[in-house]
């Protein structure tokens, strides 16, 4: 049984309850209760505050109500007892068979086991890179690849349809000097004052020449644009190879250019006016901000007919919209607090609703740890650390769920030795562990020809109390999917995973899966080999929603 079936029979009980006159609720029974697994065995199961909920509503004393639900809960189905502790908590035992079931009914789910409806037919738009097509990605970029990819996996877990986008600031002065940099190291001139400097810069025009030596011999303003335009080419390239290695795949690569090109600014500003949020002064235009708590007005034409990169912005938000978003995720580093104000009010002088249309994600600083040094990023210097080398040097797997298993509002530093080394006291090496651990038994299994996949199975059996603790952390990963769903928080997924792999390893000591020697296969046997198969169903299906593989041999 899980929480969730506990939870509705504890609404049916109320509702009976209500019908019956035995309590009145002036606002109308639940249709959802809290059910928890308490922190000591000796509590049941699980455990609910529902009587201390509602008890002032209904007119009793908690403990009271708590009575008339212990009553008719403990005949219900699946249910082995019911106790009342303190002012009224229930405390649920449930029956061993019911608990039991929760295993075959994951293994039957597969790859849907954890998945909900709770965010059925919401179309979620999550931008969670913005990067110049003028260098590699580095650390930065890296964080927000993991946890903007990870957000859309428990959000698609969650039932939305959600759209992946990469923006690519492809516009402004940035892209002239990045051409001009390849030039000159093409030329054999030296770099431009603030242009690119960097070993990838000689490489990119060392392709370009390859592969088209007569762009050499252009006019000067041609072989610029030249420059540019085939460098912009070969490193958005390169950048979408990475992050596909990095198991980092976008619906959407999204061109700032694009918007200027088409009628999106136009469009975008002609629909703020209707809103009758834009005013002209000094011959500038701007848009009023402050009228939804922005701390300023913002100016998105200036004087000089100027755009300002927040026209940009707000023309590629109502274009957006106009795709039919009805949540727009923005995903965006530490130093664009100030954003947060200024694009919900943006949102709202759109027409939008600030608090639902629009959500910005604010994400701290990584840094990386070599030998107790930290590694500097500089991109303009040229010594940055890229994606690309991370991969090569801690591995997609370790790098991916070390960046997932922190909450992205917060600082981090990872140690390179840390996160590579193959033992227990790393996370993602003693998670994945125990999916290989379990993938071995379920191979000795079959070798053995225990055939417990198709044979009839006694979930009753399940009775041992290291067996009852997988099985309850087991029947929790949908509500932890659905919780890091609703706040965005996939590092929730890992600090599960992990706890499920030390219930697992618990399990494991305590109660043996195959038959030894010339020991006959059981109906024991057989129930266990589906228990450790539902667990590593969670732990693969976890696994999947950090882009971290769950490997069969370690």
């Amino acid at each position: 049984m899980t929480p969730e079936q506990l939870s509705t029979a504890i609404v049916d009980v109320l509702t009976t309850l209500s019908a019956e006159g035995a309590i009145t609720l002036p606002d109308g029974v639940p249709t959802k209760v809290t059910v928890e697994r308490p922190r000591s065995k000796e509590h049941g199961d699980y455990a609910t505050n529902i009587a201390l909920q509602l008890g002032k509503k209904a007119g009793m004393n908690p403990r009271e109500l708590a009575t008339l639900v212990q009553e008719r809960l403990q005949q219900a189905e699946g249910i082995a007892g019911v106790d009342i502790a303190g002012p009224g908590f229930l405390n649920i035992t449930v029956a061993a068979g019911a608990q039991g079931v929760v295993a075959a009914e994951i293994v039957d789910a597969g790859a849907a086991y954890g998945h909900t409806n709770t965010l059925g037919g919401e179309k979620v738009n999550v931008e969670f890179i913005s990067a110049n097509p003028t260098g590699p990605l580095h650390l930065g970029h890296t964080r927000w690849a993991v946890v903007g990819d990870a957000i859309s996996r428990v959000l698609e877990a969650g039932g939305a349809t959600v759209t992946r986008e990469f923006y690519i600031n492809d516009r402004g002065n940035q892209m002239n000097l990045f051409g001009a940099s390849i030039e000159a190291a093409a030329l054999g001139r030296p770099t431009p004052e603030d242009g690119y400097h960097g070993g990838y810069i000689t490489d990119l025009a060392q392709q370009i020449v390859a592969e088209d030596p007569s762009v050499l011999e252009l006019p000067e303003d041609e072989r610029l644009v030249a420059f540019r335009e085939k460098g912009y080419a070969l490193q958005l390239a390169d950048q979408q190879e990475q992050l596909k290695r990095f198991n980092t795949v976008f619906d959407v690569w999204f061109s700032e250019r694009s918007l200027h090109d088409s009628e999106d600014v136009t469009t975008g500003l002609e629909k703020l006016r209707d809103q009758g949020h834009l005013y002209e002064d000094d011959g500038a235009l701007w848009m009023r901000t402050t009228d939804f708590g922005d701390d300023k007005d913002r100016v998105l034409i200036r004087s000089n007919g100027e755009l300002t990169y927040f026209a940009s912005d707000t023309a590629y938000y109502v274009n957006k919209r106009s795709r039919g978003f009805d949540r727009c995720i923005y995903l965006l580093g530490a130093d664009h607090h100030g954003y947060v104000g200024r694009l919900k009010a943006m949102a709202a002088c759109a027409g939008d609703d600030p608090e639902r249309n629009i959500e910005v994600l604010i994400g701290q600083l990584v840094k990386i740890v070599r030998g107790g040094e930290e590694v500097r990023l500089s991109k303009r210097a040229g010594d940055i650390v890229s994606l690309e080398e991370l991969v090569d040097e801690i591995g997609t797997d370790a790098l991916r769920y070390s960046l997932a298993r922190y909450p992205a509002d917060s600082p981090l530093t990872l140690d390179i030795a840390e996160i590579t080394k193959q033992s227990s006291d790393n996370p993602v090496f003693y998670v994945q562990y125990a999916h290989a651990r379990i993938a071995s038994i379920l191979r000795n299994a079959a070798e053995l020809q225990i055939a417990w996949s198709t044979s009839d199975f006694d979930p009753a059996l399940l009775s041992h109390p290291k067996e009852g603790e997988l099985l309850r952390a087991l029947a929790e990963f949908p509500r932890v999917v659905a919780s890091a769903a609703e706040l965005r928080e996939p590092h929730r997924v890992a600090r599960y995973l992990e706890d499920m792999a030390a219930v697992y390893h618990r399990f494991y000591d305590n109660c043996r899966v195959l038959p030894m020697g010339d020991e006959e296969v059981g109906d024991l046997h057989r129930a266990r080999l589906v228990l450790v198969a539902a667990t590593r169903t969670v732990l693969a299906n976890g696994l999947d929603l950090l882009g971290v593989s769950a490997p069969e041999r370690m």
